[in-house]
């Protein structure tokens, strides 16, 4: 990785959560450039098929050229194949194209999480072309250590929709709450066989813990 992109700091925290039937990535909503917050509507969490979805960390215009990248793979596969892709293979492509690329890298880390016929599943994709599934939970961007606190803390296996929802929303609360770069809101999105839903700013507020 060049000097340059080492030397690039950016902030944000995000969360992918397996439960039982699907996948909750949330993220919060503010974009930052070194001291200055740039947008408090940034949008971290995106669509690439009907069942998967991704959130970014990092630098804005090298995540919205990779979001446009695998909407396109996506689409190409389900034409070629006659089949859905799965999360696996969407992740696969993103860490292949990111490895490739590694000598001038897209400065990005990313989660990619959805539903497919073998279940729900989350994987963290680096920004050089690394692809790890995970199990249960994980977190991306300055944060996290803090998120990754609360979800260690609270995570159960079988967790419900709702309970992944709130698990997610506290998580990403407690990394608001000491790092500087994170803040503004929230974007939850709710993946299973049935739905892609985007949950409205109304009722995520109903999972925030009562303030202190």
């Amino acid at each position: 990785m060049s000097q340059e992109h080492q030397d690039v700091k950016t902030g944000t925290t995000t969360v992918g959560i397996v439960f039982d039937g699907g996948v909750i990535l949330a993220t919060e909503r503010r974009a930052t450039m070194g001291n200055l917050i740039a947008s408090k509507k940034a949008k971290k969490v995106h669509a690439i098929t009907d069942k998967i979805g991704m959130t970014i960390a990092g630098g804005v215009g090298d995540a919205q050229q990779l979001v446009r990248i695998i909407n396109v793979e996506c689409n190409l596969y389900e034409i070629r194949r006659g089949q859905e892709i799965s999360v696996g293979a969407a992740a696969t492509i993103l860490s292949n194209y990111l490895n490739q690329n590694r000598f001038s890298p897209y400065y990005v880390q990313l989660l990619v999480g959805g539903v497919d016929t073998g279940g729900p599943s989350v994987y963290s994709v680096d920004a050089a072309g690394g692809a790890t599934l995970e199990e249960h939970f994980v977190s991306t961007g300055s944060g996290s250590l803090t998120a990754y606190g609360v979800l260690e803390d609270r995570f159960k296996p079988g967790m419900t929709e709702n309970e992944a929802i709130e698990l997610a929303v506290r998580a990403l609360r407690a990394a608001m709450l000491r790092d500087s770069a994170s803040g503004e809101g929230y974007n939850v999105v709710i993946i299973t066989p049935e739905k892609f839903e985007y949950l409205p700013e109304d009722k995520i507020a109903g999972y925030l813990p009562p303030a202190k």
